[in-house]
């Protein structure tokens, strides 16, 4: 790393709490984004001639070219700068905001939508990253990516509210034109108070293996998301024999390269494997529920964007609520009981919540599954981050970061392909009996049902797999893995 260390610079001048203010609005914004479209899809169906199918990709593109790229990115951020990879990010991020907002034509949106996703792709890994560096200590590391981890959750939430206030007031344009402001400031405000970082190791950049997994990814989600009219037809099968190549393809790339996207010793240490793998699980439920609940509010139970999104912001409370709670919980409980117990409070969640039918109210149907799926997230989130990164050093910070920021969004892209595909199935199949709305309410039901039961999966994963904490008072300790605790700085 190019002289003193990014911790010891940023304490001598004073600039920790500043720049984490400015990387945490960044990331503010950046998760706004993975969910404001959410209120604003039947706006933006409507306006730009969307089908079914192709409104998925309003969200999908992002999440695809977010998770897809985070590893390139992660490692080109350890090798030509964090600093500079992260203002690049932002800057790419603000126009392509632009785009979105001028959009006239549907690929133009989708379009946008994936350069979006690959400015968050540089920028997020970067971000965290460098917060990582700011705060070196388990202790006070674990408090800055509190901080970090609530301002993300509000980010999810405030998109719904924000994107129902601008899409009803307004303009859906105008969810993404109010990225420009906080790109600017970011683009102004970080060179200041952050000084440049990068490894002090040779690192190279695994472009081939970063392509053949993004086009994998995009193939998998392009044919989930055409299995709505049957797994055989070539429609969907084509895309799915195409994406197995494409991984397979992958897979011998990886083994042949030196520096290949994610090294095999990085994910031998059990506590970030396990992690990793809980929070894939974690986002595919959650991020299809925010989708599938978004249209279900407005085209089943007939909420305007505005009242939609003033309906989430209870969501919103509980993930902070859940988030408060769960130092404390880790305190208590450790980290294994924490996870599972969190998972299973948002499987049962959840589970209430499919049973919302079109003829329930707010306060009756709709709030006690959203209060307890909330509760259940906000315990998750917290716990979920700080193992992902146990261990991580100034050598693979951005690795780490970027490696669970993609899980986060291929998670998410691949749970509102399946679930999605599995409510339209489910409802097409029950229109001409049941009606379009109550058909479309049993679409609902049976997503969120197949929800829940991949969160409870991903509690038995991590009772089997997790082990027992060793010092269960310290959040950021490493777990019972058999093997001796990595030091910062030292080992991964």
């Amino acid at each position: 790393m190019n002289g003193s260390p990014v911790s010891a610079a940023a304490t001598a001048t004073g600039r920790r709490g500043p720049a984490l203010v400015v990387l945490c609005l960044v990331q503010f914004m950046l998760v706004l984004d993975d969910n404001v479209v959410s209120v604003a899809l039947p706006s933006i169906r409507d306006d730009l001639g969307f089908t079914a199918a192709g409104l998925a990709w309003v969200v999908n593109a992002y999440f695809l070219a977010f998770g897809g790229l985070l590893l390139l990115f992660g490692r080109m951020a350890d090798l030509w700068g964090r600093r500079r990879v992260f203002l690049t990010g932002v800057a790419l991020f603000g126009a392509a905001s632009l785009l979105c907002g001028l959009a006239r034509e549907p690929w133009q949106l989708v379009g946008g939508r994936f350069v979006q996703g690959a400015g968050a792709a540089m920028a997020s890994p970067a971000s965290l990253a460098l917060i990582t560096l700011l705060f070196p200590g388990d202790k006070e590391r674990a408090r800055a990516l509190s901080v970090w981890g609530a301002v993300a959750a509000l980010g999810g939430t405030s998109g719904l509210v924000i994107s129902g206030a601008l899409t009803g007031l307004a303009s859906w344009r105008w969810i993404f034109l109010i990225n420009l402001p906080v790109a600017l400031v970011a683009l102004a405000l970080l060179p200041r108070l952050v000084p440049e970082s990068r490894t002090s190791r040779p690192v190279r950049l695994d472009v081939p293996g970063a392509v053949l997994g993004t086009g994998a990814l995009v193939s998998l989600v392009y044919g989930l998301l055409r299995t709505d009219s049957g797994w055989g037809r070539p429609a969907a099968a084509g895309p799915l024999v195409l994406a197995a190549a494409l991984a397979l393809a992958f897979v011998a790339v990886e083994a042949r390269t030196v520096e290949p996207l994610v090294p095999p010793s990085f994910l031998s240490f059990r506590v970030r494997a396990v992690a990793n793998g809980a929070t894939l699980l974690f986002s595919a439920a959650f991020y299809a529920m925010a989708f599938l609940l978004m249209v279900h509010l407005q085209t089943v139970l007939g909420y305007r964007p505005l009242a939609a999104g003033v309906a989430y912001l209870p969501y919103g409370a509980g993930i902070l609520a859940g988030m408060w709670l769960s130092s404390r919980a880790v305190a208590g409980l450790g980290m294994r009981w924490t996870l599972i117990m969190s998972f299973l409070i948002s499987a049962a969640g959840l589970v209430l919540l499919s049973g919302v039918a079109p003829s329930d109210g707010y306060a009756s149907g709709v709030l006690p599954g959203m209060l307890v799926t909330s509760l259940g997230c906000g315990l998750s989130l917290p716990a979920l981050t700080v193992a992902a990164l146990t261990g991580t050093t100034e050598e693979n910070a951005g690795l780490g970061s970027a490696f669970l920021s993609s899980v986060q969004q291929v998670g998410g892209a691949v749970g509102v392909a399946v679930l999605v595909a599995l409510a339209t199935r489910r409802g097409n199949a029950l229109a001409a009996t049941d009606g379009p709305r109550r058909a479309a309410a049993e679409g609902f039901s049976h997503a969120l049902s197949v929800a829940a039961a991949l969160l409870a999966l991903g509690a038995v994963l991590i009772a089997a797999l997790l082990g027992k904490d060793r010092h269960p008072g310290h959040p950021g300790h490493p777990l019972d893995t058999g093997e001796a605790p990595a030091r910062h700085g030292t080992r991964t």
